[in-house]
């Protein structure tokens, strides 16, 4: 079953926007987004993201857009923990599944639906290979998700990172509808599913 989505946020953390087109496979995720913001400094970004089973990044391609000149970032995941940033090693994410797109309320979906932690009760670790931007430079970043509660549309879980906590709201399908400090939904649209 193939399911899409067309998801327009308020990026409040940039003072922009963001719109991503996103299809779910099975348990695969594929997505390309635009995203415009002001802070840290006007910047676009425009990005394609595809998972391989249980959501685990396989690629990742973006391109920034500053005052400054513009510059690219191909992230590819090998499937077993290893990952290359524009072909050279990286060997300080060694042993992460998911990339994380900063400022991109769409990449907190992949651990999310990969355990079903908006869904039901529990707590998971990760390490994530976590882009900054508009830089786009590579990091190792360890982060928790920690089921908080059901709701009507979906699930509450929190996301903790450092010293940094949110409780960010997902919809049934682990898509973010509300992820306080970083970003809001504005607009939702759903093509019909398929097989």
């Amino acid at each position: 079953m193939v399911t899409s989505h067309v998801i327009t946020w308020e990026v409040t953390e940039s003072q922009g926007y963001e719109t991503s087109w996103i299809e779910l496979r099975g348990t695969t995720l594929l997505a390309r987004g635009r995203a415009v913001g002001t802070v840290p400094n006007p910047h676009w970004i425009s990005y394609e993201l595809e998972t391989g089973d249980h959501y685990v990044t396989r690629e990742l391609r973006v391109h920034a857009a500053t005052a400054m000149g513009s510059h690219e970032l191909h992230l590819r995941h090998d499937g077993h923990g290893r990952w290359t940033a524009d072909g050279e090693p990286l060997p300080e994410a060694e042993g992460a599944l998911d990339c994380d797109l900063a400022l991109c309320p769409l990449t907190n979906t992949m651990p999310v639906r990969r355990h079903a932690l908006h869904l039901a009760p529990g707590e998971r670790t990760f390490l994530m290979a976590w882009v900054s931007v508009p830089d786009l430079t590579v990091h190792a970043s360890p982060q928790t998700y920690t089921h908080l509660r059901r709701t009507e549309h979906g699930g509450r879980v929190r996301f903790a990172s450092g010293d940094y906590r949110s409780d960010v709201e997902f919809d049934a399908d682990g898509l973010v509808i509300d992820y306080p400090g970083l970003a809001r939904r504005l607009s939702w649209s759903a093509g019909r599913p398929r097989p």
